[in-house]
C-alpha cells in the first residue's frame, strides 16, 4: 500500500525499539538459519562467538554479552565443555569464580561460523554506503555503551545482578 506523502508516518515506523527489533530479527533469523551446518545452536554460537577473540570471560560477563541469563549460560557451557569446545578455569584459585575460554577444538569449530557471520554481515550492509555503514555501526555501539554504563536496573532481565 502506497503511503500518502503528506500524512505523518505511523508511530511504530519511527519508534527506535520497533526498528531495532525488526532489524535484529531480520538479520539474526537469516544467519541463525545457517548455524545447523556448523553443528551449533543459537546459544552455542553466541557463547563461542563471544569467546572467539577473548583470552577468557567470566560466566556473568559472557552471559551479558550473549544476552542470556546466567543459569542458561551455565547449561550451554556444560554442553560446550562436554564436547571439548571450551575449558572452565577457576579465577585466582577461587572455584566460585570461573572463566571460560575456547579450546583449539572450539576455535576450529567456530572459525567457519565466524567467517560465515562476517560474509552475512557484508551482504546485509552491502546496500549501504561506507559512510552509512560506519554511522549505523557507531550509533549502535553508542547505544550499547550507554546501556553498559547505566546503573544496573533492579530485577531487570539483563541487569548485571541477573546476568
Amino acid at each position: 500500500m502506497k503511503r500518502n506523502e503528506t500524512a505523518p508516518q505511523p508511530f511504530v515506523e519511527t519508534y527506535l525499539s520497533y526498528l531495532l527489533t525488526r532489524a535484529a530479527h531480520r538479520v539474526s533469523a537469516e544467519f541463525h538459519a545457517e548455524l545447523p551446518r556448523f553443528g551449533l545452536s543459537v546459544a552455542e554460537w553466541r557463547a563461542l562467538a563471544c569467546l572467539y577473540d577473548s583470552p577468557g570471560l567470566g560466566v556473568s560477563e559472557l552471559a551479558r554479552m550473549a544476552i542470556m541469563k546466567q543459569p542458561s549460560m551455565t547449561k550451554v557451557l556444560d554442553r560446550l565443555q562436554a564436547e571439548g569446545l571450551i575449558l572452565r578455569e577457576a579465577v585466582d584459585g577461587d572455584r566460585r569464580r570461573v572463566r571460560a575460554r575456547l579450546t583449539p577444538k572450539g576455535r576450529a569449530r567456530v572459525k567457519p561460523a565466524i567467517a560465515a557471520a562476517r560474509a552475512h554481515q557484508a551482504r546485509v550492509l552491502a546496500p549501504l554506503s561506507e559512510a552509512e555503514r560506519a554511522l549505523i555501526t557507531r550509533a549502535l555501539d553508542l547505544i550499547v555503551q550507554a546501556e553498559d554504563q547505566a546503573p544496573a536496573k533492579r530485577g531487570g532481565r539483563f541487569s548485571r545482578k541477573a546476568a
